[in-house]
């Protein structure tokens, strides 16, 4: 597995080795100890697996009390994958970084707790699947507006059309308005 930093040096891309031939192919998708050396000592206590069309927009999700790592993956499509650093003391405080995960690349990205974090749909449809350090609390869940000016996320938006959007990511807060880490 090779270990990659972003342009927020804690958000990590990782990129495993595959062994394929013409019947398929095999790869480590996680190994606990090279993850501790490279992105910290985590423990993942829930998987998450979701499916979206093409054009939807999940996040930019986090939760305040309860801040979830995720080392996310897509195993059928393609998303535009971002993570915004949400840590007020941080010197990325506010930056994003981001990364096209498809199951061709068979990429992953881990985003670390104290990040907000996103997904765009590019592909016709994704399966997209994540590990996360701590379980989902639906009354601790924050929402950052995908499209807040101050982040300027450049979105690689099909045809430039309005992503779909949940009602809790359009009524979501600007970076302004909300809690930090």
């Amino acid at each position: 597995m090779e270990y990659q930093s972003l342009a927020i040096p804690d958000v990590v891309l990782l990129t495993p080795s595959i062994c394929g031939d013409h019947r398929g192919f095999f790869m480590e998708t996680f190994r606990h100890d090279e993850f501790i050396t490279h992105c910290g000592n985590y423990h993942f206590v829930q998987d998450n697996h979701s499916r979206s069309k093409q054009g939807i927009l999940r996040g930019l999700h986090f939760q305040h009390k309860q801040p979830q790592g995720k080392l996310v993956r897509v195993t059928h499509g393609e998303v535009f994958d971002v993570s915004v650093d949400m840590r007020k003391n941080s010197p990325t405080f506010g930056q994003w970084a981001g990364a096209l995960l498809s199951e061709r690349n068979k990429q992953m990205l881990w985003v670390p707790p104290g990040f907000a974090h996103g997904f765009y749909v590019t592909s016709e449809e994704a399966e997209f699947q994540y590990k996360c350090t701590d379980y989902y609390n639906p009354g601790d869940e924050y929402s950052l507006a995908w499209d807040d000016p101050l982040l300027a996320i450049e979105w690689p938006l099909v045809a430039g059309a309005f992503p779909q959007l949940s009602a809790k990511d359009a009524d979501a807060l600007p970076l302004a308005q909300c809690p930090t880490f």
